[in-house]
């Protein structure tokens, strides 16, 4: 996606902003900061399964159930 014309310092532009965010994912394995690696099969892998570990934590992580209004009981 090109910049904008008018454009004057720092632009996000949506569909790069979601594969730099992606890669800062993955960058936090630490195996994948650097490259080590001889065969792109292998570092391939290596991401595969830093997303499979991202996504997995995601889903165990406990859902906040959102809070409910109490109804407003008359004292007694």
């Amino acid at each position: 996606m090109p910049r904008p014309k008018d454009a004057k310092g720092f632009v996000v532009l949506p569909k790069r902003w979601v594969v730099e965010r992606s890669n800062s994912w993955t960058m936090r394995a630490r195996r994948n900061a650097r490259d080590y690696e001889r065969k792109m099969s292998h570092a391939e892998a290596h991401l595969q399964w830093a997303f499979i570990t991202l996504m997995s934590r995601r889903l165990a992580r406990p859902h906040q159930q959102p809070q409910q209004p109490t109804p407003n009981t008359p004292a007694a």
